[in-house]
């Protein structure tokens, strides 16, 4: 019966054994729990690598753990009371049982007995969280933290999934402050969602710098993906402390903001198309190899309805520069709404109009190959921006 219940249990109980299946493996791959037995098949050590060795087969299996499993760990238990391992499978069956409080006597007795138990501390804080008891279940995510071969990152996904219930961020708070360690890593994996947005600026240090907070562009990614322009560049603004007057169109068109994070600040790429830096004197440097399309610097742009003229100054190889080309992207399309190549764009400028129903547009600079292969080494200078009348 216990063992249709424990197959019952469905993801959650696979996952439970998983993390006590990487124990198991860490604590007893040395023995080699098979060619033991053929020695000494009744020694509890044996007994316990052979019981946690079958209950991870039938679990990545799917099917019912044998009774000879739980048979070997009770055996084990008997002759080796302060192994921690029957305890660990006591307190997931009285947790498939609905008998809560057995389960945290036995995930505690198995914390007792090894206190660097990796699954004694996954369990413990996963009762405490789900019976209400918030710190008792901060401590045990720390003590995770400190357990865990791969650190903060593998209790990050469960406090964002805790960071859900705003009634839960006083505790979070006071848990970062602890361990500033799980503060990065838990924001990261908020931003990544539009519906734990929220979370990261209530839980994010409001000292933090732009540049060092690396939920930031995250975070922006998100909202602009779900069309939230709005809100993500007035969370860029409050991040990075730019100034944006009412009649400034393009950002940084002099090149020389190298802190603030794109999508509102330039997206600079050095790739195999080509690179595209910053240099001194309010210049662009733009290197395109010629063979391969692709983007080489974008920005995102709140523009509203209307005409709008983009002007520049070319140097350098200016005879190559109809490999390279300006657009105009609306939100989320698939397609530029407008293109011009450099050459015409510096001869007599661009002009180009939004649309109604475009909240926003990327403005993509970008090269595109030819039968031929031909470096393009140009340099864009005077880059400006403007809005043309009415009937101009």
């Amino acid at each position: 019966m216990i063992a249709r219940r424990i197959l019952a249990g469905g993801a959650a109980l696979t996952l439970a054994v998983l993390v006590v299946r990487n124990a198991a493996v860490l604590s007893h791959a040395e023995r080699a729990p098979a060619r033991a037995a053929k020695f000494w098949s009744t020694h509890p050590a044996t007994e316990l690598a052979e019981g946690m060795t079958e209950i991870a087969r039938a679990s990545s299996a799917r099917r019912s753990i044998p009774d000879s499993a739980f048979a070997l760990i009770n055996d084990a238990a008997a002759k080796e009371p302060l192994a921690a391992e029957p305890f660990l499978v006591r307190g997931i069956q009285a947790q498939l049982a609905g008998e809560s409080r057995v389960a945290q006597r036995a995930f505690e007795a198995a914390q007792w007995r090894d206190p660097r138990s990796l699954p004694a501390a996954y369990f413990l804080a996963d009762h405490y969280f789900k019976a209400g008891d918030v710190r008792g279940g901060l401590r045990e995510t720390a003590a995770l933290v400190r357990l865990s071969p791969t650190g903060p990152g593998t209790v990050a996904p469960y406090l964002a999934a805790y960071a859900g219930n705003p009634g839960n961020w006083p505790a979070l708070k006071s848990l970062f402050r602890t361990n500033p360690q799980l503060a990065e890593p838990t924001l990261i994996a908020l931003a990544s969602n539009i519906a734990t947005a929220p979370a990261v600026l209530a839980l994010a240090d409001p000292r933090e710098d732009a540049q060092r907070a690396q939920w930031l562009k995250p975070l922006l990614n998100t909202l602009t993906a779900a069309g939230r322009y709005e809100q993500a560049r007035a969370i860029w603004v409050q991040r990075t402390g730019v100034r944006l007057p009412d009649d400034q169109l393009l950002y940084d068109s002099s090149f020389t903001d190298r802190t603030s994070p794109p999508p509102f600040n330039w997206e600079l790429n050095s790739s195999t198309v080509g690179l595209a830096e910053r240099q001194p004197g309010g210049r662009l440097h733009l290197v395109y190899y010629g063979q391969e399309d692709g983007f080489l610097a974008s920005q995102l742009l709140l523009l509203k309805p209307g005409t709008y003229r983009l002007s520049m100054h070319l140097l350098g190889d200016t005879g190559r520069a109809r490999q390279l080309s300006w657009s105009i992207w609306c939100g989320q399309a698939s397609q530029p709404a407008a293109s011009v190549t450099l050459d015409v764009a510096a001869s007599r400028g661009w002009r180009f109009s939004v649309p109604g129903g475009c909240p926003a547009q990327w403005l993509k600079l970008a090269g595109t190959s030819t039968d031929v292969s031909q470096q393009s080494d140009i340099t864009i200078g005077a880059l400006r921006l403007v809005r043309e009348p009415a009937g101009a």
